[in-house]
């Protein structure tokens, strides 16, 4: 079965009374719908915490009494308005130095005010950039717009902002668009964990719910199977790291 390397990780965390950590990622919600009600299901159903990156642009109230129904889903800020700005030479970002810093440091101030003031507690003062991609220098700035962590993809680098990032992305972007290989997805899982002991890290899953095919459903759906009352791991909100930061 593709869940067995994971399964056999996760058994030899338990019997060396180690507890790994997960947490998982949602990009681009902005309205409430048939695939966002999906995923909060299953993160309801299995009782795994979620960070939902949502767009601050074009998001408003639905969303918010959506998410008021729901228990373990935390608030971070997609950039502003998940908008391209980088040259048709370059890969594509928001959050770049392609228009002042003055202004792009301005939407992202926007948008943790409108989104704190929508989402209320379940507001978490970290910055998802659309594409994963931000400048430097405006990381350099993010604590002055009243944030308090970023999150990317791939390892955390030291220095700056804390990082909390995603590590293994379920969808094939280069490729079919889809939903990747399962067994794939079940080894890097179990890989990242093992690596993350030695830095006393977390598993990063991210998802786009607007883009899952059924691959993506049923790979989800045997990760939380398999992984929600494991006594080898846990699954941890944003929230929860992001409080334990220090102030």
């Amino acid at each position: 079965m593709s869940e067995k390397l994971l399964l056999e990780t996760l058994d030899d965390f338990a019997s060396k009374n180690i507890i790994a950590d997960l947490w998982l990622r949602d990009d681009d919600a902005t309205l409430p719908g048939p695939a966002l009600d999906r995923l909060l299901d299953l993160s309801e159903r299995f009782s795994v915490p979620m960070t939902l990156a949502v767009i601050p642009e074009p998001t408003g109230e639905a969303l918010a009494r959506r998410i008021e129904q729901t228990t373990n889903i935390d608030i971070a800020v997609h950039g502003w308005a998940h908008q391209n700005h980088a040259r048709p030479d370059e890969k594509k970002r928001e959050l770049g130095l392609h228009r002042p810093l003055d202004t792009v440091l301005d939407e992202l101030q926007t948008g943790r005010t409108k989104l704190q003031s929508l989402q209320g507690s379940r507001f978490v003062p970290m910055l998802v950039p659309p594409w994963n991609r931000i400048d430097q220098v405006v990381v350099e700035q993010l604590p002055q717009a009243g944030y308090k962590a970023l999150s990317v993809y791939g390892p955390e680098k030291t220095g700056g902002i804390p990082l909390l990032n995603t590590h293994i992305d379920v969808i094939d972007w280069r490729g079919t668009r889809g939903g990747r290989d399962h067994d794939l997805l079940f080894a890097e899982i179990a890989a990242r964990l093992r690596a993350a002991q030695d830095t006393k890290g977390m598993a990063g899953i991210l998802t786009h719910h607007l883009d899952h095919d059924d691959s993506v459903w049923a790979f989800l759906q045997s990760l939380f199977s398999l992984t929600a009352n494991h006594p080898g791991c846990r699954w941890r909100s944003s929230r929860q790291w992001v409080e334990g930061l220090s102030p």
